[in-house]
């Protein structure tokens, strides 16, 4: 008996990368799922095409499992309802949602357009709140539900080309968390994840050197999408209901647990702050502890400062 037996997921994203993987390995665990992907491309903005989808749901049914696809986009609130009424329809429930529908639209940020922005926004910002939307009253009635959102260390930690990408996935670590605390008395729990895995988005980021080659080679074989479709899946299982509030990382056979931002220094002076007693004071106490600007090590790495985004 799979640890999702008689439960129904519904994954976005499901045609490719993680959310594939999501999909066939939640379906194995017994769950039905409904596997939605736009089928559009990476960058987004194109009408998108079923096949993707059905793929992913005509494969697990042909190995026994119950699936069936939506082709609809994430950034429709109606369309989104629509998945949750087809879950209902079609299985008669839906208890979990694990959502790394997403898209890319790198460009530093003093070169970026509005248009680059506000896709970006709305399919990773806007596509979170409206499956989070469409489903928390239904959690809340039956007093079950699970969500597994997606983040990324490029909003965690930072990336270069990346602030639209970066703002949108440290927004849904926030969505995540107060879902969780809101949601934590009628058993609703919500947790995220920041993958580093070998997807179409990690191979769209340019190769500019040997080196840089070289440890694409090495992430195509050693950090794959199976790995943090693993983890999700086992997120949003019963087993895992104590598990509520987290920001995760997933790397190759790493797992990692990141911390949140609490307050590390506090100064105080009595008689109130002026601009150059704060210049003179606060600062030089709290610059030891400043963070730097340098990205550091992703978790299971063996480099610095390369682009992958999740």
């Amino acid at each position: 008996m799979g640890a999702l037996e008689g439960k129904v997921v519904l994954v976005t994203g499901g045609g490719n990368g993680i959310g594939r993987d999501a999909a066939i390995i939640a379906a194995q665990e017994g769950a039905k799922v409904v596997v939605n992907d736009l089928g559009g491309g990476l960058k987004g903005g194109d009408e998108g095409s079923a096949g993707p989808a059905e793929e992913v749901a005509a494969l697990i049914r042909a190995n026994g499992g119950e699936a069936v696809s939506n082709s609809e986009s994430v950034t429709s609130m109606k369309s989104v309802k629509g998945m949750v009424e087809q879950a209902l329809d079609t299985f008669g429930g839906l208890h979990a949602v694990i959502n790394p529908a997403g898209i890319l639209r790198d460009v530093m940020f003093h070169k970026m357009t509005e248009e680059e922005w506000d896709l970006v926004i709305e399919v990773h910002m806007r596509g979170s709140f409206n499956v989070a939307r469409a489903t928390i009253e239904h959690f809340r009635d039956q007093n079950d539900g699970a969500y597994m959102f997606f983040t990324s260390t490029s909003g965690l930690f930072g990336n270069i080309g990346q602030a639209n990408y970066g703002a949108a996935k440290m927004g849904i670590a926030g969505l995540s968390r107060i879902i969780a605390m809101e949601g934590a008395r009628n058993n609703v729990r919500s947790n995220c994840l920041a993958p580093v895995a070998w997807t179409r988005m990690t191979q769209s980021v340019p190769v500019k050197d040997e080196a840089a080659a070289a440890r694409r080679a090495v992430m195509a074989e050693k950090i794959r999408a199976d790995q943090p479709a693993r983890f999700s899946v086992a997120m949003v299982t019963p087993a895992a209901a104590h598990v509520s509030g987290q920001i995760f990382g997933s790397s190759g056979e790493n797992i990692i647990l990141y911390s949140q931002p609490r307050p590390v220094e506090t100064v105080t002076k009595e008689e109130g702050w002026t601009v150059q007693s704060i210049l003179d004071e606060a600062v030089p106490k709290m610059a030891p502890k400043f963070f730097d600007l340098n990205r550091g090590p992703l978790p299971g790495s063996q480099t610095t400062a390369q682009k992958q985004p999740a």
